[in-house]
């Protein structure tokens, strides 16, 4: 029997197969009364039988090759010189698996993942200004911004993380058949801070819900707190499916297919945002409420008009986060008439979550914009200044005289 060795698998899988395929053929009889047939052989993916000359024999497509659909089938010709065809440019013995792939739903697919990488890539540009901005500026530095800065840094890692998975991950099949150690860490590491974000918007929601109902809450004192359970919350979580994934042997591809485990991080997140949902309510009623009772009851508590913007930018952006959460149970079937509106709908939403952080806690915060405003003008009227100096001295000495800077005696 002949085997062929085309890459793409590990070789430890590609031994297994090879050792199943030579198990099968020995245990396989060629009945046909014709003596001229090819031979069995194993091509590095699949187990061909022996095959009568002349004829094409198909197989379903292998599911372990990412990008190949299953229901699809692959074929090889045997010659009618009882050869196995040879690819005329290779002149190595060749089986087809070009019918393996759907070319529509792979170009389709190519397209969704660049959108996600426009929105990674556009977010963490966007977030690494913001956190720029925020340490910049002295002014800025409080207990709300504190907040809204390891925020900006969850969100900036973690597109930072999703690049590099599309990079390295996604765009390289053998890389997921060969399935590495760096590329299963990736994954853990890379929803480690996918749940930290959920977990920063949780302490946003909560930071704005003490602050109003209980205003003499040292502020100092709920960054800690927020700083504490938003990094550590998230990796107790991380550990359970990674530990759950491990021992039910969920390992395979990078763990980049869906596992039924996946529900241990979603759950969280559903939790945090129903929380965040509670807060706002009652941070609605509680304004509402002193609203009521006059604007001095209101300005003499809290600082209204910054609560109040904090508030409307965590109210626009809290349904945003999570819509593709919100989305996941209505996912449509493959083929369904909707299933393309979804997968943009949900790539749109999660790789732009960055950007819409970054626009709404900073490029549209009013002491953002006063701050820049501030800075722009100085640097442009220092610059003004200078120059309306230079030319004024360079005037004054080209109209002095000649004996003007002679010592007097």
């Amino acid at each position: 029997m002949t085997t062929e060795s085309p890459t793409g698998i590990s070789a430890e899988f590609q031994n297994h197969l090879r050792s199943e395929c030579e198990h099968k053929l020995n245990e396989t009889v060629f009945t046909h009364s014709s003596s001229h047939f090819c031979r069995g052989t194993f091509d590095g993916w699949l187990c061909w039988p022996d095959t009568e000359a002349g004829i094409t024999v198909h197989q379903p497509c292998p599911e372990f090759i990412s990008g190949f659909d299953p229901t699809r089938t692959a074929y090889k010709i045997c010659n009618k010189n009882a050869t196995w065809f040879k690819h005329p440019i290779s002149g190595a013995v060749w089986s087809n698996y070009t019918t393996c792939i759907n070319h529509e739903d792979y170009n389709w697919t190519q397209q969704i993942n660049n959108i996600y990488q426009t929105g990674y890539l556009v977010s963490f540009i966007a977030l690494l200004l913001s956190i720029a901005i925020l340490t910049y500026f002295k002014s800025l530095r409080c207990a709300r911004n504190t907040l809204h800065t390891h925020m900006f840094t969850s969100f900036a890692i973690n597109n930072l993380l999703w690049l590099l998975w599309y990079r390295l991950v996604v765009e390289h099949p053998s890389v997921v058949l060969h399935n590495g150690w760096w590329c299963q860490i990736l994954h853990v590491v890379l929803h480690y801070f996918l749940l930290t974000n959920y977990a920063w918007m949780l302490a946003e929601g909560f930071y704005l819900h003490t602050l109003l109902v209980f205003a003499f809450t040292s502020e100092d004192t709920l960054v800690r707190w927020s700083w504490t359970l938003a990094w550590s919350t998230p990796l107790v979580v991380i550990s359970l499916y990674t530990l759950l994934r491990i021992s039910n042997d969920h390992t395979s591809e990078c763990w980049i297919n869906e596992s039924p485990f996946t529900e241990v991080l979603v759950v969280p997140v559903c939790m945090s945002m129903a929380l965040n949902l509670v807060f706002l309510c009652n941070i609605v009623r509680v304004l509402w409420v002193k609203l009521q009772a006059g604007p001095s009851h209101l300005s003499n508590s809290t600082p209204s008009r910054t609560l109040l913007q904090a508030f409307r930018a965590t109210l626009l952006l809290l349904p945003l986060l999570g819509l593709h959460y919100l989305l996941t149970p209505f996912r449509p079937p493959k083929q369904h008439p909707w299933e393309p509106f979804y997968e943009v709908v949900s790539a749109t939403t999660s790789s732009f979550q960055g950007l819409c952080v970054a626009t709404l806690f900073c490029f549209l915060n009013g002491e953002v914009v006063a701050q820049i405003k501030r800075r722009w003008q100085f640097m442009f009227f220092r610059t003004r200044a200078n120059s309306y100096t230079a030319t004024t001295v360079s005037f004054v000495r080209s109209t002095a005289g000649p004996g003007d800077n002679e010592d007097k005696v």
